[in-house]
């Protein structure tokens, strides 16, 4: 277009992969980065307002479905789970007090990974507003029920869906149910038809790379450059090392550990992102010195793990960390946290038991974790245990809440006394660095108080419960 002097017309047309202008340019980016659906902007006003496709599309972005519960047994402290009774329709399961099912239901979003996580969406009224709670999504809303505001993402969006549609709760139960059964009629029809462990179905193009028989995992790469490997919390928002770095995509690094050496080693993203070479070789500085002093970004690979990684990369057509992450997840018949969901990342050196109640469909359940109990004493053992009382204060919603600046509280909330000549502890130092470090400390503090306050109210913690072990320091004054 620009050789085309004063014709301004490009011989290759709609064919042309050069943007023809920088609105083009633009928008294109935007579309790379996965912000833009342009079959969303043509959508017909019909289209946009089908009640169905909102629901199927709710479905898909937060990776659950919805169900009905009772809403007597959901709103009780403890909570409990009770669906529809079988054998009798018109109660609940909770046989203990059978509430009347078609009366008291209420809908609610589920979504199930190695535990289920329930959130209640209430009848949307003219006077809700199309906004969040800042209180439920900090710690709780006190007001519950009566709160005019949603409590959650899910509650909001499906309030939204309803005002736009009209669409009742039945319906919505409704269409979740046939496109869950729809899903699992492909899945059995895939089922024997899933990609080996070469991935792509296809001949490699090139030697190497032919299998991913290595263990992966995501670490925060500021630990990683101190000798650390820190691994995200349950809510994949801060690394778990005292220093509580922010986890972000460009703020992490994939490890792999192969059977050989059995030392987790560092994989860099792709060199070429297009036209890649047919082999790619080990760095001759990494051979010979086993360090590279390159300054920029170097195209051979520093370790055999990682040439073969990039291998595997180049011959499946991948081009993200992420989507090698995934492939393995689901070749190895991992489960992988839906985004958006408060799930820590696998590890593939832990085992993760799973008892017969995690995932039952009834019974007294933890939101925190994620839990159900089947019995009293089964539910008093769950909430004394240690893995329990650290979620009361884990980071969850901290996100939606409240945005820190500065590290996890130490022991010590006062200036550390030497902090002018640059503490030599750095983020491992139990003082505060500065006065709006101590500021956000004592902000904070208040704020893991209020959660703990909901777990009481909950009934998440035993009444005489005072022993929170690490956490202790947060309750004194």
């Amino acid at each position: 277009l620009i050789n085309s002097g004063d014709l301004g017309v490009c011989k290759y047309g709609e064919k042309c992969t050069f943007a023809y202008n920088q609105l083009e340019i633009d928008v294109w980016t935007v579309e790379r980065k996965g912000k833009l659906n342009r079959n969303l902007l043509f959508e017909t006003t019909a289209s946009k307002l089908d009640p169905v496709i909102s629901v199927i599309r709710l479905l898909e972005e937060h990776k659950g479905m919805f169900i009905f519960l009772c809403q007597e047994c959901y709103d009780s402290k403890p909570r409990i789970i009770s669906k529809r009774f079988s054998e009798n329709p018109a109660i609940c399961s909770n046989l203990d007090v059978c509430h009347n099912f078609d009366t008291n239901k209420c809908l609610a979003f589920v979504v199930r990974t190695h535990n289920i996580n329930y959130s209640k969406v209430r009848p949307l009224s003219g006077s809700c507003h199309l906004d969040l709670c800042h209180q439920a999504i900090r710690y709780g809303c006190q007001r519950e029920n009566s709160c005019v505001f949603a409590h959650s993402i899910i509650e909001l969006k499906t309030w939204k869906v309803q005002r736009l549609t009209g669409i009742s709760s039945e319906k919505i139960v409704e269409a979740s149910l046939k496109h869950y059964n729809k899903l699992e009629q492909n899945s059995k029809k895939e089922k024997g038809n899933r990609p080996s462990s070469g991935g792509g179905g296809g001949k490699p193009k090139g030697g190497g790379g032919k299998s991913l028989d290595m263990k992966m995992k995501f670490v925060c790469a500021q630990c990683w450059r101190g000798g650390l490997i820190s691994e995200p919390d349950k809510a994949l928002k801060y690394c778990n090392a005292k220093a509580r770095h922010t986890w972000t995509k460009d703020r992490r690094v994939l490890l792999v550990k192969s059977p050989e050496r059995s030392k987790w080693v560092q994989v860099r993203p792709l060199p070429h992102a297009k036209n890649p070479p047919l082999y790619y070789d080990m760095c001759a500085q990494i051979l010979e010195k086993r360090k590279c002093n390159y300054t920029g970004n170097c195209t051979f690979a520093h370790s055999q793990e990682e040439r073969e990684m990039w291998m595997y990369m180049k011959n499946n057509d991948l081009r993200d960390m992420q989507q090698v992450y995934d492939m393995w997840l689901a070749l190895t018949a991992q489960s992988r946290p839906a985004d958006g969901a408060t799930f820590s990342q696998p590890s593939s050196e832990e085992k993760f038991i799973a008892m017969p109640t995690d995932c039952a469909e009834s019974g007294l359940h933890c939101r925190l974790c994620g839990k159900n109990s089947n019995s009293e004493r089964q539910w008093q053992q769950h909430i004394s245990s240690e893995k329990h009382k650290d979620r009361v204060f884990s980071c969850e919603g901290e996100d939606e809440a409240l945005t820190w600046s500065y590290r996890f509280p130490g022991t010590r909330f006062e200036i550390c006394p030497k902090a002018e000549a640059k503490c030599p502890d750095g983020a491992s130092c139990d003082y505060a660095h500065s006065r709006d470090e101590l500021r956000e400390w004592i902000e904070r503090r208040n704020f893991l108080r209020q959660k703990l306050a909901k777990a009481r109210e909950d009934m998440l913690i035993m009444p005489d419960e005072l022993d929170f072990g690490k956490f202790n320091f947060l309750l004194q004054d």
